[in-house]
């Protein structure tokens, strides 16, 4: 096994963005080397590759600086593979971001802008921030699985919504407005589901949902600041949930979901916060969950907080409160 590597490895999503960061790569490559940067770069080439290419070469090379070039669900598993390899504490392992993905949610939290220069600047200044991560256990037919996430998951619509819009990424079809059809669709066939949510051994909610969304973060479903006071360094999850509301009155906000405001302008909103949290639908196992855009199977669902577990690349004039 080699010594710790000083090397970027840079773990890059050619099918990100339906292809486009396939296409910009080259132009990205360009300004790492005008910028300096030593490093190698890995392109994946299958859902999940990413996973093993961190674990792999962290492991085997001793990379502790990853650059994750994709959307979030690129974010995700660069996230995965540094979680689930054991050479180094997550707190010895730095990670950037160039987003170039459809959503790119994490981000805006941070204000991390899209234009490639500027981003790579940001990474070369090396401005670091002890990021809280969660750790999601749910249930493959039974058997317990762990995902671990950098931003936010969801159950109820939002996984509904992204399991479609995902359907149709892979026919090619994309972006935001792409996602507001899938939203729509999804609203009139979304079968309302009954929980429990327990939240650091408190039973705090009982009864049916249409969706609830849960992140470390404040932005998911492409831009809808559905956590809208989340910290990313406060050691708890922010929980929005939203009851059983008409369709009428939810299309009627729809718009307030992009500022924030619906927590206050839909009295069938309700919020929680909490560093444990427990999720059973009745009946059971009725519920999928979704982390950065990646459907899983199935409930019940236990997350955990783990308060800054890795260094990540931001700003330094990063403008929210911690």
């Amino acid at each position: 096994m080699q010594d710790k590597n000083n090397k970027w490895l840079i773990v890059v999503n050619p099918a990100a963005a339906i292809g486009k960061c396939k296409k910009d790569w080259p132009e990205i490559e360009k300004i790492f080397i005008k910028e300096g940067f030593d490093y190698d770069a890995i392109l994946t080439t299958h859902p999940g590759h990413a996973i093993d290419i961190v674990r792999d070469n962290i492991t085997e090379k001793g990379y502790q600086k990853i650059i994750s070039i994709g959307g979030d669900g690129t974010n995700n598993e660069v996230i995965n593979g540094i979680f689930s390899q054991q050479r180094f504490a997550t707190t010895e392992i730095t990670m950037g971001v160039v987003p170039v993905g459809t959503g790119n949610d994490w981000i805006r939290t941070f204000d991390i802008p899209m234009e490639y220069e500027k981003n790579i600047q940001i990474i070369k200044a090396g401005h670091t921030f002890a990021h809280d991560i969660g750790k999601l256990t749910y249930y493959n037919d039974g058997d317990p699985k762990i995902r671990y996430f950098l931003n936010a998951s969801g159950t109820g619509l939002d996984e509904m919504v992204c399991n479609t819009t995902n359907t149709m990424k892979r026919n090619g079809k994309g972006g935001t407005i792409r996602y507001l059809i899938s939203l729509v669709k999804c609203i009139l066939t979304y079968k309302i589901t009954h929980i429990q949510l327990t939240i650091d051994d408190e039973l705090v909610f009982d009864d049916s949902i249409l969706n609830l969304s849960i992140g470390n973060c404040r932005f998911n479903g492409g831009g809808m600041m559905t956590m809208p006071k989340a910290i990313p360094n406060d050691g708890l999850f922010d929980v929005t949930v939203i009851k059983k509301v008409s369709i009428f009155k939810f299309a009627a906000n729809v718009k307030n979901l992009y500022d924030g405001t619906f927590i206050n302008k839909i009295n069938e909103v309700k919020t929680f916060r909490g560093s444990r949290i427990r999720i059973v639908s009745i009946p059971p196992h009725s519920l999928l969950v979704e982390t950065e855009g990646e459907n899983l199977n199935n409930s019940p669902f236990d997350f955990e907080m783990l308060p800054k577990a890795i260094n990540m690349i931001v700003p330094e004039n990063h403008n929210f409160k911690s």
